[in-house]
């Protein structure tokens, strides 16, 4: 089982800035490489001061010109806001200049205050990113691409330059049904359970194998887990963490699925229901040993990589020194793992 680090880019204080918060963003990148991450996940977001790139692929370029080896991971790039014409040369154009080293995650969106105010309502999201694969494909696959429908209507187009190397296109759903159909395309895909059940995950698995399996296209598919953890020194460390995790979340709830009440692209924090103490539960909030013996889990279903999501509001150095506790001490016994078979369906 790989890791991937996510690139998480919070400016839960405005007065950071730019560009000491992208700065960062791209020392955590490199310090994932050198640590022997297999990538790094690169989120989209706008207009919000939590998980702010709004250019994900101009994010990847950059931290390609730095860096040697790693996969660089949209994670995700949100299909419906964007004219596909458009950014189908754009994605060409990054594969290149980051060295054939580029997987496209893209989604729906999942932030209702976000898509709205770019002028996509988030209950349409999910038909137009279905219609907006399908035209990304072609346009990436194909020449003279000709389409009509009522979002777009065009002659024969051929993106130019063509793409030299694969592109990877990975799926970011969270639904069996729909993750099922993304395998069953020959996608890459992406999931979490979120704060949801042992059972919602083993159902996210098995739809996976399940699309895989019936699967048309070369049969290399991976299947990418998102999950928030932080590796802990000790019980001071935990707690610290685990405050700043709640105090994040109380931002991230409000706009996903939450009522997106934001003040001058501030997010404004809510209360939650959920204790410091359930959520430092979750988000695999523990040392080493807990967190191979959870991690393993993940490894004997089969689980292909885990986008590791470290960085809930506290200095950089700490990630750091983190990421480098986690490379240490817990990666090398996943790479000694192979995966168990899954209990019968």
């Amino acid at each position: 089982m790989d890791f991937i680090h996510f690139l998480s880019s919070h400016m839960l204080d405005p007065a950071m800035g730019g560009k000491r918060l992208y700065k960062g963003v791209v020392q955590q990148a490199l310090h994932a490489e050198a640590m022997g991450y297999r990538g790094v996940g690169i989120p989209e977001h706008h207009l919000l001061n939590v998980l702010l790139v709004p250019s994900p692929l101009q994010m990847a370029v950059k931290i390609a010109a730095h860096t040697s080896r790693i996969k660089l991971v949209t994670s995700v790039c949100q299909l419906p806001i964007r004219d596909m014409l458009v950014f189908a040369g754009e994605v060409v154009q990054a594969q290149a200049l980051c060295d054939g080293r580029l997987m496209l995650g893209v989604g729906k969106g999942a932030f209702g205050f976000e898509t709205g105010r770019i002028g996509v309502p988030i209950e349409d999201t999910k038909p137009q990113f279905e219609e907006d694969l399908k035209i990304l494909e072609a346009l990436l696959t194909q020449e003279d691409v000709t389409w009509d429908s009522p979002r777009y209507s065009f002659e024969p187009v051929t993106i130019m330059p063509r793409p030299e190397d694969p592109i990877p296109l990975m799926v970011a759903v969270m639904n069996p049904i729909g993750i099922e159909a993304a395998a069953k395309a020959g996608h890459h895909v992406q999931t979490t359970p979120l704060g949801g059940s042992h059972q919602q995950l083993l159902d996210q698995v098995n739809a996976f194998r399940r699309g895989k399996a019936s699967s048309e296209s070369p049969n290399d598919t991976r299947l990418s887990l998102q999950r928030g953890m932080f590796l802990v020194k000790n019980e001071a460390e935990r707690q610290f963490i685990a405050e700043k995790a709640h105090t994040y979340y109380k931002s991230f709830d409000n706009v996903f699925g939450g009522p997106g009440i934001v003040d001058k692209g501030i997010i404004r924090p809510l209360p939650r229901t959920q204790t410091v103490e359930e959520l430092a539960a979750n988000i695999l909030l523990c040392g080493r040993d807990e967190m191979i013996d959870r991690l393993s889990v993940y490894s004997e279903f089969g689980i292909d990589e885990v986008l590791t999501t470290s960085n809930f509001g506290q200095d950089d150095q700490m990630t750091l020194d983190m990421m480098s506790r986690f490379t240490e001490e817990v990666m090398p016994h996943f790479a000694r793992m192979a995966p168990k078979v899954l209990a019968a369906e």
